[in-house]
């Protein structure tokens, strides 16, 4: 297992939660409609551990499972925070939303709202959309993008990244600044990743 595993795989391991500390879980009938959700799970609290190692910490308020609809997906109404730690038990890099999907059958997890990503580099990537496709190995957004590297910040609009998201493209970079200490990202209001510019 990589030691710099990208921080959106955590999502996946929601597939194989373990450990839920806190979870309230109600099992709808098997003939619900469609719209109405299968499975709920509040206040979820979770610890994954990999080689007997804690890992990870995944936190919800609200889980909801949509088995019956028409194309299946989970919903994190809510928000989704997700933390990987280092071998000291210290975040090395988290994800947070406003709210999550994650589409069972393409695989495809769309992360809505105030997106904050830190990844392993350090590096703060601001965005209000986010897609994740497990098949294509690939993160990609048409949002704005505001990237903080230790030297510069980069936005601009729309971009493509691999899964680790410390290798990205900005499709339509709108700006490169020199590193500004007084800037505070928290006043951001949009963002996410690119190294490499392309125009189109």
């Amino acid at each position: 297992m990589e030691k710099a595993r990208n921080i959106l795989l955590l999502l996946i391991t929601l597939l194989t939660v373990i450990g839920c500390r806190d979870e309230v879980k109600s099992v709808v009938h098997k003939d619900t409609a469609p719209d109405v959700p299968t499975v709920i799970s509040h206040n979820v609290k979770t610890l994954i551990s990999d080689s007997g190692v804690t890992q990870y910490r995944i936190t919800t308020k609200l889980w909801q499972i949509y088995s019956e609809a028409a194309k299946p997906y989970w919903y994190f109404p809510e928000g989704l925070y997700l933390e990987q730690f280092d071998k000291q038990f210290k975040t090395a890099a988290s994800i947070q939303c406003d709210s999550a999907k994650y589409f069972e059958d393409t695989k495809i997890w769309r992360l809505d709202g105030n997106v904050r990503i830190w990844n392993i580099n350090k590096e703060l990537i601001l965005t209000n959309q986010l897609f994740w496709s497990q098949r294509e190995q690939k993160v990609y957004s048409d949002s704005f993008i505001h990237i903080e590297k230790a030297d510069r910040t980069l936005e601009g609009y729309g971009f493509v990244s691999n899964e680790r998201m410390t290798t990205y493209t900005l499709n339509r970079p709108s700006g490169i600044f020199p590193f500004d200490e007084n800037r505070h990202s928290s006043k951001q209001q949009a963002g996410a990743s690119g190294d490499s510019l392309s125009k189109k």
